[in-house]
C-alpha cells in the first residue's frame, strides 16, 4: 500500500472517531492526501474547485426535486393509504399484519425514496395495529426495521442518482429499472420469512375485505403509486430525464396532497421547503467532500494500489465479489449509505470493471448492500427509528432479526452471481448493452 493509503483512511478514520461531521471529515483527508504532492495553497484550492465543479451537474438537480417529492407526499397522508391498500393484498396470509408492514414499505419506501421516513410513517400506524392483535412488539419492529429499505431499490431512488454520478454517467433510467426485480425479491423473502415465523407463533389471518373494501382501498391508493407511473413511464418512454422526472414528481406531489386530499395547506409549505433545503444541503456538501475525496484517490492511485490487493487475494472472480460484499457489509454496520456509497464506489468500481462486471449490476449489488447496513447495529439509521416507533429496544429485536438477515444476505449473493436478475428488465424494455 502506497502512503496516500495510509493518510487518507488514516485520517478519515481519526477525525470519525473524534465525532467530527462526516462531510468535514471527507474534505479534510482528501485536503491532507494532496498534501503529500503539494502545497497547502493548492491542496486546498484543488479540493474546493473539485466540490464546486462536481456539484455543477444537471443530474444532480434531481436530488432535491426527489427529496421535496418524498416529504410533501410524507406529510400528505399517503402512508394510511397504502397502508390499507396493502391489508386487501395480504389480508389471508399468516401474519396478515406483518406481510401489511412489508408491502406498504415497498410502495412507500419507493414513493418517498427514505427508508427512514418509511420506517416512521409506516412502523408509526403499523405498531399499534399489531399490539392490538397481540403481535411481540420485537417481531413487529424487526418486520418493520428489515422491510423498509426495499423503497432503496424500487425506483425512482436517489441513492441510484448518487450512484450514476460517481460514476460518470452510468444510465439513471437502466439503474431504475434494475431495481425493481432485486426490491421486490427482497420484499419476497421477508415476508416468506414472516409469514413462516407468524405461522408458528398463531397470529391471526384478516377477515376476507369485502368488494367495497377492496374498490375503496385501490381508489385511494391509485394515486400516490400513479407517481411512480408518472416518473419511470416518462422515463422508460423517453419523454423526459430522471432530473425532468424529478420535477414532474414535485408538481404530481403537491396537486396530490394539496389540492385534492387536501391533507396539507399553503402555510405547510414553507416548513416542507425548509426541511428539503436542509436535507438537500446536507446530501450535497456529502457528494461535494466526496468528489473531492474521489479526485484525491485518483491522484494518489490508491484504487489501483486497492485493486492490486484484491487481484493479489485471488485470480477467482467469485472470491473477489465475496470480498467486495463482506467489504460493504462491514462498512454498512458503521456508516449510513449515501456517504458510505460515495466513499467506497471510486475504489471498488475499478475492481469489479476488470473482471468484466458491468456498472448496472454493480450498482444495485451496492445499495443493495448498503441497504442490509441501515438495518444493522451499531450505527444503522433504520434499525434506531424502527425500535423507536416500535416502542421496544434493540436488544428486543436482534433475535427476530436474525433470520431476516439470513435471507437478505442469501438474496444479496444470488443478485450478486446472477447478472440477469438485475440487467434482464434493463435490456427488455431500455435496450441496454445491446
Amino acid at each position: 500500500m502506497n502512503s496516500a493509503v495510509w493518510v487518507l483512511f488514516g485520517s478519515f478514520a481519526v477525525l470519525m472517531a473524534l465525532g467530527v461531521p462526516i462531510a468535514f471529515a471527507i474534505g479534510t483527508s482528501a485536503t491532507l492526501t494532496f498534501l503529500l504532492f503539494m502545497g497547502v495553497e493548492q491542496s486546498v484550492f484543488i479540493v474546493a474547485q473539485q466540490m464546486a465543479s462536481g456539484l455543477d451537474s444537471f443530474t444532480l438537480l434531481a436530488i432535491p426535486f426527489f427529496i421535496l417529492a418524498g416529504n410533501i407526499m410524507n406529510r400528505g397522508g399517503i402512508a394510511m393509504r397504502l397502508i390499507n391498500l396493502a391489508k386487501v393484498l395480504a389480508g389471508r396470509l399468516p401474519g396478515a399484519l406483518a406481510h401489511c408492514n412489508v408491502i406498504a414499505n415497498m410502495m412507500f419506501g419507493a414513493i418517498s425514496g427514505s427508508a427512514v421516513a418509511s420506517a416512521a410513517a409506516v412502523g408509526g400506524v403499523m405498531a399499534p395495529l399489531q399490539d392490538r392483535e397481540g403481535y411481540d412488539r420485537g417481531f413487529s419492529a424487526a418486520v418493520n426495521i428489515a422491510s423498509c429499505p426495499t423503497g432503496l431499490l424500487i425506483p425512482p431512488s436517489a441513492t441510484l442518482i448518487v450512484y450514476s454520478l460517481i460514476t460518470g454517467g452510468t444510465s439513471i433510467a437502466a439503474l431504475f429499472v434494475a431495481g425493481y426485480v432485486p426490491g421486490i425479491l427482497m420484499g419476497l423473502g421477508l415476508m416468506t420469512v414472516a409469514g413462516i415465523i407468524a405461522k408458528r407463533r398463531g397470529y391471526p389471518v384478516a377477515d376476507r375485505p369485502s368488494t367495497g373494501e377492496v374498490l375503496r382501498a385501490v381508489r385511494d391508493a391509485i394515486l400516490p403509486l400513479g407517481l411512480i407511473v408518472v416518473i419511470m413511464g416518462g422515463i422508460i418512454a423517453g419523454i423526459f430525464t430522471a432530473t425532468e422526472a424529478a420535477a414532474a414528481a414535485v408538481i404530481y406531489a403537491l396537486l396530490l396532497a394539496l389540492v385534492w386530499y387536501r391533507e396539507i395547506t399553503v402555510r405547510d409549505l414553507p416548513a416542507i421547503f425548509v426541511e428539503s433545503a436542509v436535507t438537500t444541503a446536507v446530501v450535497l456538501l456529502m457528494i461535494g467532500a466526496s468528489i473531492a475525496m474521489s479526485r484525491a484517490m485518483a491522484f494518489g492511485l490508491i484504487p489501483n494500489a486497492i485493486s492490486d490487493v484484491l487481484l493479489g487475494i485471488s485470480d477467482n472472480p467469485l472470491a473477489i465479489l465475496l470480498a467486495i460484499n463482506i467489504t460493504l457489509l462491514l462498512v454498512g454496520t458503521f456508516m449510513d449509505m449515501t456517504p458510505a456509497l460515495l466513499i467506497f464506489t471510486p475504489i471498488f468500481l475499478p475492481v469489479t470493471q476488470d473482471l468484466g462486471m458491468d456498472p448496472v449490476h454493480f450498482g444495485i449489488v451496492m445499495t443493495f448492500n448498503l441497504c442490509i447496513g441501515i438495518c444493522t447495529p451499531p450505527v444503522g439509521s433504520a434499525l434506531f427509528v424502527g425500535c423507536s416507533v416500535g416502542g421496544t429496544s434493540i436488544a428486543k429485536v436482534i433475535r427476530p432479526l436474525i433470520p431476516m438477515y439470513l435471507v437478505l444476505l442469501t438474496l444479496l449473493f444470488v443478485v450478486t452471481y446472477v447478472p440477469e436478475i438485475s440487467l434482464f428488465l434493463p435490456r427488455v424494455l431500455l435496450g441496454y448493452g445491446a
